[in-house]
């Protein structure tokens, strides 16, 4: 699988600065417009996937979360990429835990890296015949409700301003200007 590149790729010649838990950040040297050299900086850590969930009977599945020092924020179903994992394992496990669902149909839906400074991968999953299969398995720092809506109600969600998944919000409002875009959306959806 390619990984989606970064608008601003680090040069082989950066260094790791800094290694943390979540993240890593990077230096390097860069010879400006003018002839100057300055250091430049980038954060980087591991991928995210999210998923776009949609059950047999054609039900979206967005979650309503809380998280330690968070405001309570919607999304879809999506997490962290664990260390030597491939992002669609990823997707399978966190669409498992958070919602205890398997997915008919997985597939890959689009990859971004939305954040300039920071090296972050996230890859997009649109998971059909959708079926409960288990109960919720969440981390201690999770508290995942799951709310089942049809696409008219979704996309009253993507608009709010407490809806998380920026990635898709822009997707979303992005096709709602373009004449026959949120129609292309749908039928990708709901034709798989």
């Amino acid at each position: 699988m390619e990984y989606p590149k970064s608008s601003q790729p680090m040069p082989k010649t950066a260094k790791q600065v800094f290694k943390g838990k979540i993240f890593e950040v990077w230096q390097w040297q860069q010879t400006m417009f003018d002839g100057s050299v300055k250091t430049f900086e980038k954060a980087k850590r591991n991928s995210s996937v999210g998923i776009f969930p949609v059950t047999a009977d054609g039900k979206i599945i967005v979650t309503s979360q809380a998280q330690p020092l968070m405001k309570p924020f919607i999304s879809l179903i999506g997490g962290v990429v664990d260390e030597g994992e491939s992002p669609l394992k990823a997707a399978e496990r966190e669409l498992m835990e958070e919602a205890g669902f398997q997915a008919k149909s997985l597939d890959l839906w689009f990859s971004v890296q939305p954040v300039t400074k920071i090296e972050w991968p996230i890859f997009i999953y649109i998971a059909t015949g959708c079926k409960k299969v288990a109960e919720q398995t969440l981390d201690s720092g999770e508290k995942i409700k799951l709310k089942y809506v049809d696409w008219d109600e979704f996309l009253e969600i993507v608009v709010q301003d407490d809806f998380r998944d920026y990635e898709i919000a822009l997707r979303f409002l992005k096709a709602m200007q373009r004449e026959g875009e949120l129609e292309k959306i749908k039928q990708l959806i709901f034709s798989q």
